[in-house]
């Protein structure tokens, strides 16, 4: 039987913390909050009896007696790959509720569009965030980063594709990821490998890419213009790129989806003309989706560590709160990708 966690506590309070720890109210609120003026020992034996008893701070309570609202928001562009959403989501609130903070998901546009930098700022303050962070390819957006900076906001950024310098980040190595990927269809055999390219004004998509031509120089190979293809991030977009590259005189025995939603479009054109997957066509993809897992063929794919990238954001900006020095300092933080090797990718028939 597994052992549950035992629930967070609803009736230990801020003064059973003080005394069981030997410090003042204001020490044991110091180190919830993530105030200085702690010492390190003090401090790990407070945070240790406020781990051992689960206790968790209302925020509302926290907020009325302190500027903060203790609100995170995420930011996103535009909510249409639902899975990578939700991901964000998960990681993200774990980090939120271990620390006492609410999360606060915001769709937005462009600053353009809603009246300028100075008005998207303005609704970033009245929104009250604490910080936010920012999604692809928000993170890379000069109007959404200049409104952040005029509100005065802390924010961090997931896979950001420039200004490095401009704020903390978090990773993946999107371009070694998909160069692993497409070497390891060249080594299976493959000599016509195609690949489907995410949104122009993405920065992973691009990584992507980069690592597919690599892939193909590093074996002496030039990317035919007709094999790279430009796609959307949706299912639709990787059928339409998979029928035009299946209609080729000479058509790819290997397609490479820069995401595994665009990846399901292109075994869906597959099936329309009859092929067979893996002996007629190789199709690879990148996320790992739970759809990569549930297709069949199941997809060989890339396992991108979202909710990971989306907790240690969070983690980065909380830490980074009360600490002036922040908004200059360059807190950058990568984590491991995992090759998925599945059933819909083999060596072409001869």
């Amino acid at each position: 039987m597994r052992n549950e966690d035992p629930p967070v506590s609803t009736s230990v309070t801020i003064v059973d913390i003080a005394r069981q720890a030997g410090v003042s109210i204001k020490t044991v609120s110091r180190v919830i909050n993530r105030e200085e003026g702690v010492g390190a020992e003090t401090r790990a034996r407070v945070q240790a009896i406020i781990d051992r008893l689960r206790y968790r701070p209302n925020a509302s309570a926290r907020s009325l007696s302190s500027r903060r609202s203790y609100l995170i928001g995420v930011i996103f562009l535009e909510v249409g790959a639902y899975y990578y959403v939700g991901q964000v989501q998960v990681g993200a609130m774990r980090a939120c509720r271990r620390a006492g903070y609410h999360l606060v998901v915001e769709q937005v546009r462009t600053p353009g569009a809603m009246g300028g930098v100075q008005a998207f700022a303005q609704s970033l303050r009245e929104a009250r965030f604490d910080g936010v962070v920012l999604t692809p390819p928000t993170c890379d957006d000069p109007e959404v980063l200049a409104a952040i900076e005029t509100a005065g906001l802390p924010y961090v950024r997931i896979a950001p594709d420039r200004d490095f310098d401009r704020s903390p980040y978090v990773f993946m190595d999107d371009r070694a990821a998909a160069r692993e990927q497409t070497l390891r269809l060249w080594d299976m055999g493959h000599r016509r490998i195609a690949f489907i390219d995410g949104p122009a004004d993405h920065g992973s998509a691009a990584r992507r890419r980069q690592g597919y031509v690599e892939a193909l120089r590093e074996r002496g190979a030039e990317p035919r213009p007709e094999w790279i293809v430009q796609g959307a991030f949706r299912s639709l977009s990787g059928f339409e790129a998979a029928e035009g590259l299946l209609g080729l005189p000479e058509p790819p025995t290997a397609i490479f989806a820069a995401n595994d939603e665009m990846a399901m479009g292109v075994l869906a054109a597959a099936a329309k003309h009859g092929l067979s997957l893996p002996g007629d066509l190789s199709v690879v993809g990148f996320d790992d989706t739970p759809a990569a897992e549930a297709a069949w063929p199941r997809l060989t794919t890339i396992h991108q560590p979202t909710a990971e990238m989306a907790e240690a954001a969070v983690d980065i900006l909380i830490d980074g709160f009360g600490d002036e020095r922040f908004r200059g300092r360059t807190a950058i933080r990568q984590l491991d990708y995992t090759p998925m090797i599945r059933d819909s990718a083999a060596p072409p028939r001869r």
